[in-house]
């Protein structure tokens, strides 16, 4: 298949560019796969659709400040630096603009303190391998100058602010280490949580760090040919045994997110059982591919050609997640992440 048959026309406007003042109110668009339907219903909603023998599992994922505006030394040149993950003690792969005049032995400088970082190595166009160095460790200096690393259609010209430190996290996000949130997450609330409780079904966190991978652009014509970079996730003994026990007994998986989705369908053995542990994953999920742990998906709308959008075909089926997005579309839908959310049966 081509990336062309993932594409479809959403207007600028409605790129939400805002969280709504309640997590909870958004709108939700609910998928029967089977009967092939779609019903406009409301994310306050969502215990009506599941069941008691059922599990909701959630990514606890917490979005650290990985964007730092930095200085090129000595020209003083402004350096944009995403920080995608550590790979050892003070050195990190970085996303970097303007790349091009970052080569290596570049030195920058970041903010009045005395943090400053050495190019230790170009690995391509766009990315460095930053050496920082300091008085005081990375982590405080992040959480005194970082800022939150949102997505680009999200605009923001004097920086993020103080409702997006709040907002752009989950409710229960715990392990520190994502550089983009789990939006599918960002509806909970509290009381959403005990709603769900509340029913007698059953709801788990497990981590997965969303990473450059998730977000990565498809470059390829031929998906067959786009691969997922690695992700490192941990699901508990706990987690794994409630996940085993709810299929067991007949109930649903129920995935709050992709990232979930692709922690959960990499953790499966030849058994069929979800196995506890904390690695990495190089999962792609594209048409074609068999899920054998979700079987039910709560996202939010991606962007048009995006690894996100081909794991929700996957999931739903081409032609019908596209033409329930052509009815998001017309319903005036927010998309995105501040945006309304989507739930597949």
């Amino acid at each position: 298949m081509h990336l062309s048959d993932f594409d479809y026309d959403l207007p600028e406007e409605l790129i939400a560019q805002q969280p709504l003042e309640r997590r909870d109110a958004s709108r939700m668009l609910v998928l029967d796969r089977a009967e092939q339907t779609w019903q406009d219903s409301k994310f306050e909603r969502l215990s009506d659709y599941v069941r008691a023998a059922d599990v909701i599992v959630i990514n606890n994922t917490r979005v650290f400040p990985a964007r730092l505006i930095g200085q090129r030394e000595p020209s003083g040149g402004r350096v944009e630096v995403l920080l995608i993950r550590e790979l050892e003690s003070s050195t990190w792969e970085a996303l970097v603009r303007p790349a091009h005049r970052l080569r290596q032995g570049a030195r920058l400088r970041f903010g009045n303190s005395n943090l400053r970082a050495e190019v230790a190595e170009c690995a391509d166009k766009r990315f460095r391998h930053l050496k920082f160095a300091g008085d005081m460790p990375l982590d405080e200096v992040m959480n005194e100058l970082g800022q939150t690393p949102l997505p680009p259609y999200i605009k923001r010209p004097s920086g993020t602010t103080v409702q997006d430190d709040e907002r752009y996290q989950t409710v229960y996000a715990r392990e520190k280490g994502a550089i983009a949130a789990p939006t599918a997450g960002l509806h909970f609330t509290a009381p959403a949580i005990q709603s769900l409780l509340a029913r007698e079904a059953k709801v788990v966190e497990i981590t997965l760090h969303v990473g450059y991978g998730t977000f990565e652009p498809v470059r390829v014509d031929n998906i067959e040919q786009h691969h997922v970079a690695s992700e490192s996730f941990n699901i508990s003994d706990d987690a794994a045994r409630v996940i085993n026990a709810t299929r067991a007994e007949g109930g649903r998986v129920i995935a709050v997110g992709t990232t979930t989705t692709r922690a959960l369908e990499s953790a499966v053995n030849i058994e069929g059982r979800t196995e506890p542990g904390r690695r990495a994953t190089e999962l792609t999920i594209k048409p074609g591919f068999q899920f054998r742990v979700v079987d039910a998906l709560l996202t939010n709308f991606h962007l048009p050609r995006s690894s996100l959008l081909l794991l929700v075909c996957a999931f739903a089926g081409r032609d019908f997640t596209l033409n329930a997005y052509r009815h998001a579309v017309a319903a005036r839908f927010r998309f995105y992440s501040y945006g309304d959310c989507m739930l597949v049966f």
